[in-house]
């Protein structure tokens, strides 16, 4: 039997291949073996990106509804404490949106917080 080079297979591997790497700069879009070392590492980073952002989302929303506390003279720990206490539960991405979007509403969450740490003292 005749030795078989996997033909059609072989140049339809090497075209998704570098289809994936469409746009990468230099060789890494046009050579199959530097391409496919560029895509395995980039499914590694998305693999782990997927993972941190939901970390970094986090973050941010932390950030914004602290500057808001700050803003109305309250710490954010303070203003998490309150919430709990108020059993309030709203989850940070909701809190970070009121922030942002309705300031008004945001007082409010704020004012419950705080009357709920005042009736601990």
């Amino acid at each position: 039997m005749p030795r078989t080079r996997k033909g059609s297979a072989r140049r339809q591997a090497g075209k998704r291949l570098l289809k994936r790497a469409k746009g990468f700069y230099g060789a890494r879009g046009k050579l199959h073996r530097v391409a496919k070392q560029s895509v395995l590492k980039g499914d590694q980073y998305a693999y782990r990106d997927r993972r941190r952002k939901k970390r970094d989302f986090r973050r941010l929303w932390i950030t914004r509804i602290s500057a808001a506390c700050r803003q109305r003279d309250m710490s954010y720990s303070h203003f998490v404490s309150g919430l709990k206490r108020a059993s309030v539960t709203l989850d940070r991405k909701a809190l970070a949106h009121i922030a942002l979007n309705d300031p008004k509403a945001f007082d409010a969450v704020v004012a419950e917080a705080r009357a709920a740490l005042e009736a601990k003292a």
